[in-house]
């Protein structure tokens, strides 16, 4: 196979992170410097940046409950707890869209590199969903105006309309299509609402069910089935709109 996609499958980034570390010339197959294109067969000596890497991992992808106070690294010296800290898994795994510190809720971490690239990709919108309790009284007027979109005056940015509604005075449902730096603490923060508690319970397919805090599982085939035919979806969705067929959005709630 070609290397980028051996490295991807080794777990060490996607295949467009590989492609960089290639170019970049942070590559040694066989003690040469790797050449864009370049086929392993998994025989290969290969070293990215002085680290020797081994054959690719069975891909895996696990759910995992983060309680708040976990911070989002697998090292952290000023962080008292971390995903290294708490988690000991066999495989090497990367998160596919952070929760800060602040937030619990379902983490997808995967050693699937092309895979972690294709949910992290802002234009594929895809789905994630939180119940959110804020310190007074949620009202009709404010969930207007989260789902037309929210001007952000520290990013200098607008969110995506979106799917918001009330589940209790101070609660709300909101279902988002892209991963803005502590978006929805912002995005309340815009209307003076504070965040007290926020909890993801979705992320495109997947679901946070009743995974206790603090607990891991793996997904299952149904599960990783329905996550790779939604994540197709999108790319199909996002070929057509790229070739001028369809100038529709491009999830339900963008």
């Amino acid at each position: 196979m070609r290397l980028n996609k051996y490295l991807a499958e080794c777990g060490i980034c996607s295949r467009r992170g590989a492609d960089r570390l290639i170019q970049e010339g942070r590559v040694l197959v066989n003690g040469a410097v790797a050449e864009m294109g370049l086929q392993v067969d998994g025989s290969e000596e290969i070293f990215v940046n002085g680290e020797r890497i081994g054959k690719p991992e069975e891909t895996v992808i696990y759910l995992y409950h983060k309680p708040a106070g976990v911070v989002c690294t697998q090292k952290d010296p000023h962080a008292e707890r971390t995903l290294e800290s708490e988690l000991q898994l066999p495989v090497r795994v990367t998160y596919a869209g952070r929760l800060d510190k602040d937030s619990r809720g379902l983490l997808i971490l995967t050693n699937d590199g092309d895979l972690i690239e294709e949910m992290m990709r802002g234009a594929n919108a895809h789905e994630k969903e939180y119940l959110v309790r804020v310190d007074h009284e949620v009202t009709a007027d404010f969930l207007e105006k989260m789902k037309k979109g929210v001007f952000l005056q520290e990013l200098k940015v607008r969110t995506r309309p979106c799917f918001a509604e009330k589940t209790g005075r101070d609660s709300f449902r909101i279902v988002l299509t892209q991963g803005l730096n502590r978006q929805i603490r912002r995005m309340c923060a815009e209307f003076g609402y504070r965040v007290e508690d926020l909890l993801r319970i979705r992320v495109v397919n997947l679901q946070l069910g009743d995974l206790k805090e603090g607990d891991i599982r793996q997904a299952d085939e149904s599960e990783i089935r329905g996550l790779r035919a939604a994540l197709e979806k999108e790319d199909g969705r996002n070929a057509k709109k790229d070739n001028g067929i369809s100038k529709r959005g491009s999830a339900q709630y963008d």
